[in-house]
C-alpha cells in the first residue's frame, strides 16, 4: 500500500478521533456551560436562548436573600421577586455531607481492613450481604425511616425532621458503598508489608494507622469524595426525612412561583449546588487518578 495512502488512512482515524472527543465533551460540557449563562441572565432573558446579555448577579441576590428585592424590568423597577433565603439550606447540606463523611469513611475504613485482612465466622455471608444493601430501592425503606424516627426521640426532639436523622439515614447509603470500595484498595496492599511491620513490633492498630492507612490514603480520599457526592446530591430522603429542615436539593423545588419555574433563579441555586463538587474534584484530582489506580491492580 503506498505511503501516501496510509498517511490519508492515519489522518482520517485521528480526525474521526478528535470529532469524537469534541462531541463527547460537548455533550458534558454544554449542560453546564448553559446552566452558568442561565444563572447570570437578568429576568427578560431567561426564557430566551440569547447568549449576548449584559450578566447580572441579581439571581444570586435573590435566592439568598430573605425579603422582597427590586427587579430590573425593562426601564422599570418593581416589587415582585422574593427572597428564597437558601443560606440555612446550603447549611444544612454541608452540616449532614460533611458530619456523614466524617462519621461513616473512619467506620468503613475499620470495617473494610478487617474483612480485607481477617477470616472470622460469616464474614463472607456479611460481605455479601452489606452489599445486597445497595440494591434496595430507597423508596422502599423511606417509609419505615419516616415511622421509626417519628417515634424515636432525641432530647424531647423527634429525629424526623432533624439533621441526625438525615446523617443516620445518609450512612445507611453510604457505608455499604464505602466498605467494599476501601476494601479493594486494602486488598491491592501487599501483606508482606504488614507482616515487617509485625516482625518490628508493632500490634495491629500500630500497622493500620501507620503502616496500611498511609498506604492506602488515595483510595480512601476516592471513597470520600464518592461518598460526599452522594450524601450532598441525596434528595429522596432529604425531602422525606428531613421534612421542614430542608437541604439545597430540596431547596430547588422552591423556585417557582406566580410565573411558573424561575429558570434564572433555578440555575443560580443549581451553580451553588454544583460548587463544591467542582472545588472538591479540583484540589483533589491527582489522588482520584491514583486510587482509581490502586484500586484497579491489585
Amino acid at each position: 500500500m503506498p505511503a501516501s495512502a496510509t498517511n490519508h488512512r492515519q489522518n482520517f482515524a485521528k480526525a474521526l478521533e478528535i470529532a469524537a472527543l469534541l462531541l463527547i465533551i460537548s455533550f458534558i460540557v454544554l449542560p453546564i456551560f448553559w446552566l452558568a449563562l442561565t444563572a447570570v441572565k437578568p429576568q427578560e432573558k431567561a426564557y430566551t436562548t440569547d447568549i449576548l446579555f449584559r450578566p447580572t448577579l441579581d439571581n444570586f441576590e435573590i435566592i439568598f436573600s430573605d425579603t422582597s428585592v427590586l427587579i430590573n424590568e425593562g426601564t422599570e423597577r418593581e416589587r415582585g421577586e422574593v427572597g428564597r433565603d437558601m443560606l440555612p439550606n446550603v447549611v444544612n447540606s454541608v452540616v449532614v455531607s460533611g458530619a456523614t463523611i466524617l462519621t461513616a469513611i473512619p467506620l468503613a475504613t475499620l470495617a473494610a481492613y478487617a474483612f480485607s485482612r481477617y477470616q472470622f465466622l460469616g464474614s463472607g455471608v456479611l460481605l455479601i450481604w452489606i452489599l445486597t444493601t445497595q440494591f434496595i430501592p430507597a423508596i422502599v425503606v423511606a417509609i419505615p425511616f419516616f415511622t421509626l424516627f417519628r417515634a424515636i426521640e432525641l432530647f424531647g426532639s423527634p429525629l424526623l425532621g432533624s439533621r441526625l436523622g438525615l446523617i443516620i439515614v445518609n450512612m445507611s447509603i453510604i457505608l455499604p458503598y464505602a466498605i467494599w470500595m476501601i476494601k479493594g484498595f486494602v486488598d491491592a496492599l501487599p501483606t508482606e508489608i504488614e507482616e515487617a511491620a509485625f516482625v518490628d513490633g508493632c500490634n495491629d492498630f500500630q500497622i493500620l494507622f501507620f503502616i496500611s492507612l498511609p498506604l492506602i490514603r488515595p483510595g480512601v480520599l476516592v471513597a470520600s469524595v464518592f461518598a460526599f457526592i452522594m450524601s450532598w446530591n441525596e434528595f429522596l430522603f432529604a425531602l422525606i426525612i428531613g421534612r421542614e429542615m430542608r437541604t439545597m436539593q430540596v431547596a430547588l423545588m422552591t423556585t417557582s412561583g406566580a410565573r411558573g419555574i424561575m429558570w434564572e433563579q433555578m440555575a443560580a441555586a443549581g451553580m451553588v449546588v454544583m460548587a463544591p463538587i467542582f472545588v472538591l474534584a479540583l484540589f483533589i484530582r491527582k489522588n482520584v487518578v491514583d486510587g482509581l489506580t490502586m484500586g484497579a491492580v491489585k
